[in-house]
């Protein structure tokens, strides 16, 4: 869906899609990638890791602002294959260096599907929200 507020402009555009590109694998080298350690529970020596839940819940959010950021922005049909696409690389640089056994594959076509669905609702979530918000008559800022 294209409306008003989306950059028109091809140089514009692409400009916006590189940066968008970098903050989308930057939230996966800011909130998971220097965690590689699992902690153990001295009571029970269960093993727990590597991310603590709070790095999966900010790592979620700085997503979540940045893809509604972004779909204010962009349209959906660049918003949602650049986001998973750039997410997942970042996480295949960090797990395919880690892993002798070949699952990082299984693993980044799973981060790849999250991201997909996640990306996708909060574009179509976000761009429900604008057309509902311009339909009523009241001005929705463009970020």
């Amino acid at each position: 869906m294209i409306n008003e507020r989306h950059v028109r402009r091809p140089a514009e555009r692409s400009g916006l899609s590189v940066v968008l590109a970098v903050l989308t694998a930057s939230c996966w080298w800011a909130w998971m990638a220097w965690d590689q350690g699992y902690q153990t529970d001295p009571a029970t020596g269960a093993a727990s890791g590597p991310y603590q839940a709070w790095q999966v819940v900010g790592c979620v959010v700085c997503l979540v602002a940045l893809g509604v950021g972004a779909s204010v922005r962009l349209p959906a049909w660049l918003v949602v294959p650049i986001m998973p696409v750039a997410f997942t690389a970042a996480w295949t640089w960090t797990a395919a260096g880690a892993d002798d056994s070949g699952l990082w594959a299984v693993g980044a076509v799973l981060v790849f599907a999250g991201m997909l669905v996640g990306t996708g609702v909060v574009s179509g979530i976000t761009a429900f929200a604008r057309g509902a918000a311009g339909r009523r008559g009241r001005a929705v800022p463009a970020g």
